[in-house]
């Protein structure tokens, strides 16, 4: 990393403790002139929900940060056969598509599956503790005069710091703030999230041994699929609008008893794996949506990394991923830039030029896949019908280019750009983008 003589420090707050978060701090513990604590509103680090999946591009930064070295094959779930997902009808459970990992991905580096805690446990391991700050529920954010930030929490305790990063998810407070007129709403669809023991699912004929979306209309659906040790997840999505009530919290208990008639048209398997995970201890999650921020920076010294700067729900299932890529890059730049006299707004600026474009690329996907639903509902086929075509036209449309991004190459890429910009005296806009259209990157 460049130094130079009489380093200024800079002054971190890192909001929410998930993997966001804990990612950011294991990377900025590493950057001599950073002082850092993160702040989390619960009164200890803990994940809820259920499963989560590793796709091959983190794998990588995992490596980068520690975590992986704390991660063992007990702890995940890799398919044998090279399953991506599977996906089925429902009703029927007629196998519909199967993606696989391709060929060339690493045995040790194709898609996996585990329990969010296990993700969660194994960054913790590579972070200093006596810096992470708990029970603090923040309530008030100001921008003072000299750009530095103040923040303020419900127990009466305020910091102030140069730069304040959101890590704090999908809900983001930091996001209400620095944006009040782009907040997610609840979009009617909510999920609830189980893990139930391998030892009795087994005892159910049909349910294979894979990730399995099984499929039905109206964008309901159950998700099964084995995870690390003798966890199972189960999962469904299912509408539920709820005119003008409050929507529900994120990740409180439910009783899953109180929806299985609504599941009776799934197939006997499912039924069944539904009946198990009703006996078990079932999450209940609202989906919110709202449109993409167009910047995901503000103010010169605030940074939203993770869910916090997308309301993906979920689509790409790898939202862990994202996030690792964020702090990648955000660290990357600021040890770059700062020591070389580059004021944080630029740095930010160089991230969001990075991640922003990222996003942009992704929603676009989904606007795709919106309009693939839209024009499938409007012919009106018979359920089963209706299902397959929903399978295969999305499955026609799906990319899969985010699963196996190189952000550590697109990264430094750019600052090479940049290195290349200050040693020719040349503009920087004009340098930068060459040099990433040749890694077939677009940045702004």
């Amino acid at each position: 990393m460049h130094t130079t003589k009489n380093e200024k420090r800079l002054k971190v707050a890192i909001l929410g403790g998930g993997p966001a978060g804990l990612g950011l701090a294991i990377e900025l513990a590493r950057l001599t002139f950073i002082d850092w604590e993160l702040y989390e509103k619960k009164p200890q680090i803990s994940e809820t929900g259920g499963g989560l999946s590793l796709q091959p591009q983190i794998w990588k930064l995992l490596e980068h940060n520690g975590a992986a070295a704390h991660l063992t094959a007990n702890d995940y779930f890799r398919s044998a056969e090279g399953h991506l997902e599977q996906r089925r009808n429902g009703r029927s459970g007629e196998l519909l598509t199967i993606k696989y990992n391709p060929k060339d991905v690493p045995l040790d580096r194709r898609s996996c599956r585990l329990a969010r805690s296990k993700l969660q446990s194994a960054l913790l391991k590579n972070v200093d503790q006596t810096h992470i700050n708990l029970s603090k529920k923040l309530v008030r954010v100001e921008h003072l005069p000299d750009n530095r930030v103040r923040i303020s929490f419900e127990d009466g305790f305020v910091d102030e710091v140069d730069l304040l990063v959101a890590a704090d998810g999908l809900r983001s407070v930091i996001r209400n703030f620095s944006f009040p007129n782009n907040t997610p709403h609840y979009n009617g669809q909510t999920v609830y999230r189980t893990i139930v023991s391998k030892s009795e699912v087994r005892k159910i004929d049909g349910i294979p041994w894979a990730p399995i979306f099984w499929k039905h209309v109206s964008g309901l659906y159950v998700y099964t699929c084995p995870l690390g040790d003798d966890d199972f997840e189960v999962t469904l999505r299912i509408r539920r609008p709820q005119e003008g009530a409050e929507p529900p919290s994120w990740g409180r208990p439910f009783d899953l008893h109180t929806l299985l008639h609504k599941c009776e048209d799934f197939c006997p398997q499912i039924r069944q794996i539904l009946n198990l995970a009703a006996k078990g201890e079932t999450q209940e999650f609202a989906l919110f949506s709202g449109p993409r921020l167009k910047r995901i920076v503000s103010h010169g010294n605030i940074a939203f990394i993770g869910d916090a700067s997308h309301p993906l729900l979920g689509n790409f299932g790898s939202g862990a991923s994202f996030a690792l890529e964020d702090v990648y890059t955000l660290t990357k730049i600021i040890g770059w830039a700062l020591p070389r006299g580059r004021p944080l707004s630029d740095a930010l600026d160089m991230f969001d030029s990075i991640r922003s474009p990222h996003y942009e690329r992704l929603y676009k996907v989904l606007d795709n896949f919106t309009s693939i639903k839209a024009t499938l509902r409007a012919e009106g086929l018979p359920v089963d019908e209706e299902i397959a075509e929903r399978v295969k036209r999305i499955s026609q449309a799906s990319v899969s280019w985010m699963y196996y991004y190189e952000i550590d190459k697109v990264v430094d890429g750019y600052l090479r750009g940049l290195e290349k910009c200050e040693n020719e005296a040349r503009p920087t806009s004009k340098v930068v983008k060459q040099v990433m259209m040749g890694l077939g990157v677009t940045v702004r």
